[in-house]
């Protein structure tokens, strides 16, 4: 059992602000929308502002010594005495079916707290006066959405905690104030909108407030600007509205579960260090979107869940592909015939790579593994990617691929366990299934052809009966301001098949071993798609048996 020890506070509420511009002058506009702000902040401030604590029957004024709706409550109560006037209700945490209760799942509980306001006054009120101008005037009326987080310890009075969020209400509406003066066009002000954004240590959890309708492309100097002051690292999107932090009450509309591995329990090992994919991602799998891809789709879906993670880390705007939008990829890119769309072809890792590229120009590179067994032997290349880049890795050959998010290596014994997320499962969303029996020791799907290749080098493919392994390593892209979008081309890539990025200077001699009919035709491909995108490559390439060899010009 984990006995909780922090709680946070979140209040949520809209504030009317209201203003009357008459001329557009920037000292005019300036004074007139501070004192219109500092009209809200007083209101905050005022013996009518009510705390309605969700799921209960308890409603706090903050400001009149804390008085309360419920018998018992009093300044002096404690968070965790308060918790026990709140009903549960499972239905709205957002969290998939689990059968084990005692899983540990890391998230600190949270009162949510709707912010309003009493409608009777407690002093008489004045008698109503007219007041009649004539002219031209700007008369501005909108909702501040606020708010507001405050953690708080489990034995801390409520009290205490109601003070610091009437402090934090005032500090935001300072904050919205710089917005608006900010990103204000003449007499149109936009509206400001507070996002959540969950920083590693020490920073935790911080509050950024941004213009409505002004996108993160134009955001660019405050985000640097932010990045400096909290000494992020600038090559990470971090602050970027994609990345706000997403509450554990509150369900996901698409459906999909994030990041389930969250939930797991790590095996313990000896002399291991644990290597982990860093950000979120959606899971994607078998029969999901009313498509039965059931036996073909697994390198889609695993393709769909590593575009996820790009997708909610902030790096590209578009949303996760579709099977047909994947597969009308490879046709625009010359992979695949056009009669490849609509159909229940399987693809590979090189297919991934060229899809990335395409839609997302997210650069990656192939890792050659000669048989399943000897995955263990690239432990030290997987911890290092982890620990730099933290993307998720698609492993593939043949009709099989899944997804590895992380493992548990050693640097002494090279003893090493993958965590792995299947995108075969055909069930629900069932968090309690899906997190079962993850981590294994050693991954032996059925895989087949497979291609290390490097440019302005040898490419020397070996295949023999047994078949190989591709490991699908993705770079971050190097954003802060400026982000991947749609068709943006990125970087030089290592690649089997380069995009569209090049030309590339390519001469070398490929030397292929075995080659069964098949296998020819599949290398042939490679060959062709390698003379599209390189601006030199010597047309020469051998295939070997034992008995000949014949030389294609």
């Amino acid at each position: 059992m984990v006995v909780e020890k922090h709680v946070m506070f979140r209040v949520r509420g809209g504030l009317d602000f209201t203003c009357q511009l008459d001329r557009t002058d920037e000292s005019y506009v300036k004074q007139t929308l501070g004192k219109a702000f500092e009209s809200v902040r007083s209101a905050v401030r005022s013996p009518s502002l009510v705390f309605g604590v969700q799921n209960s029957p308890v409603f706090l004024w903050p400001n009149r010594s804390l008085q309360a709706t419920r018998q018992g409550v009093t300044e002096n109560t404690t968070c965790r005495e308060l918790q026990q006037h709140i009903q549960i209700n499972e239905g709205d945490s957002g969290k998939r079916s689990s059968k084990k209760k005692d899983k540990k799942d890391g998230t600190t509980s949270i009162i949510n707290v709707d912010l309003l306001t009493e409608v009777t006054e407690p002093v008489l009120c004045s008698a109503p006066m007219l007041f009649r101008q004539e002219g031209k005037h700007h008369f501005v009326k909108m909702k501040l959405p606020a708010d507001c987080v405050v953690s708080a310890h489990m034995d801390e009075t409520i009290g205490d905690v109601c003070t610091h969020l009437v402090e934090a209400l005032c500090t935001q509406l300072t904050n919205m104030e710089e917005v608006v003066l900010r990103h204000r066009s003449g007499t149109s002000l936009p509206i400001p909108e507070p996002f959540h954004f969950l920083l590693p240590e020490p920073v935790g959890l911080i509050t950024a407030v941004y213009p409505a309708g002004v996108p993160d492309t134009q955001l660019e100097p405050v985000r640097k600007e932010l990045h400096r002051r909290l000494e992020l690292p600038d090559d990470r999107s971090c602050m970027r509205r994609a990345n706000a932090y997403h509450f554990p009450d509150e369900p996901y509309r698409d459906g999909y579960l994030r990041s389930p591995h969250l939930a797991l329990n790590h095996p313990s090992l000896e002399g291991t260090k644990l290597y982990l994919v860093q950000g979120i991602y959606s899971y994607h799998h078998y029969m999901q979107d009313r498509m039965d891809d059931n036996g073909w789709g697994c390198a889609y879906r695993s393709l769909q869940t590593i575009c996820s993670w790009f997708q909610q880390q902030g790096y590209v705007e578009r949303v996760v592909p579709s099977h047909k939008e994947i597969q009308q990829a490879l046709v625009d890119v010359g992979d695949k015939p056009a009669s490849f769309v609509g159909s229940r072809q399987w693809i590979g890792s090189i297919e991934v790579q060229a899809v990335l590229s395409h839609l997302l120009g997210i650069t990656s590179k192939i890792l050659f593994v000669s048989q399943g067994s000897d995955l263990a032997t690239k432990g030290r290349e997987l911890a290092n990617h982890f620990s730099t880049e933290g993307t998720p890795i698609m492993i593939g050959g043949g009709v099989l691929a899944h997804t590895i998010l992380g493992v548990m290596w050693s640097e002494t014994s090279g003893e090493i366990k993958f965590l792995v997320l299947d995108p075969h499962y055909t069930g629900g969303e069932d968090l309690q299934v899906i997190t079962d029996k993850v981590w294994v020791t050693d991954l032996k799907p059925r895989l087949h052809f497979s291609v290390k290749c490097k440019l302005s080098c040898d490419i020397v493919v070996f295949v023999k009966t047994m078949s190989y392994p591709t490991l699908t390593c993705l770079s971050r892209a190097g954003v802060v301001g400026r982000g991947r979008t749609s068709g943006t081309n990125g970087p030089t890539t290592t690649s089997a098949c380069p995009s569209d990025q090049g030309p590339y200077e390519v001469g070398c001699d490929i030397i292929v071993m075995s080659l069964t009919p098949e296998d020819q035709l599949h290398f042939t491909r490679i060959i062709m798609c390698l003379n599209k995108h390189t601006r030199h490559f010597k047309k020469k390439f051998y295939f070997l048996s034992v008995k000949n060899c014949i030389q294609h010009a």
